[in-house]
């Protein structure tokens, strides 16, 4: 697991074609439960494919409170923020008929979860669910994304 730490602001690359690659920040939700650590994967609004919590950045906050945010917003859950990157991953944003799609970087931070609320803003429209490790690497899409959850180490983390 390589771990970068993150204190610079939301950054935008210019991308082929005039578009830009959008900046995202996205939480690895987990807990560790009778020595064995799990992730929180959350379904798409859209798709009901698995996938971790991730948003845009948010004015005055850092990219992991942004991914915190996230977290609870889409995933009902709160917790120990750590910031540092985990790792990189980009997929590509379907934005509809009307709107052009939108190429993504999302840089991945863990969230060490205490507490799982009953109800969260973004309930109606997503399911959660608990998955080992292995579980969850083989439900994602993304292959970078899937590298990031299969080499996570959460005893690398202090805290």
């Amino acid at each position: 697991m390589s771990l970068i730490k993150m204190k610079h602001p939301a950054f935008r690359l210019e991308g082929s074609r005039k578009r830009d690659v959008r900046t995202q920040f996205g939480a690895l939700c987990f807990r560790v439960n009778e020595g064995r650590t799990q992730v929180l994967l959350i379904t798409s609004r859209t798709s009901k494919r698995w996938i971790i919590p991730k948003g845009w950045p948010m004015a005055r906050m850092t990219p992991a409170e942004a991914a915190a945010t996230e977290a609870f917003e889409e995933g009902g859950v709160e917790g120990k923020t750590y910031n540092i990157c985990l790792g990189l991953y980009s997929y590509t944003k379907l934005m509809g008929a009307r709107e052009e799609d939108l190429p993504c970087a999302v840089s991945v931070f863990p969230v060490k979860v205490q507490k799982v609320h009953k109800d969260w803003p973004e309930a109606k429209e997503r399911k959660r669910r608990w998955f080992t490790i292995k579980k969850a690497a083989s439900l994602v899409r993304e292959p970078e994304l899937r590298k990031i959850i299969k080499n996570f180490d959460a005893s690398l983390l202090k805290g």
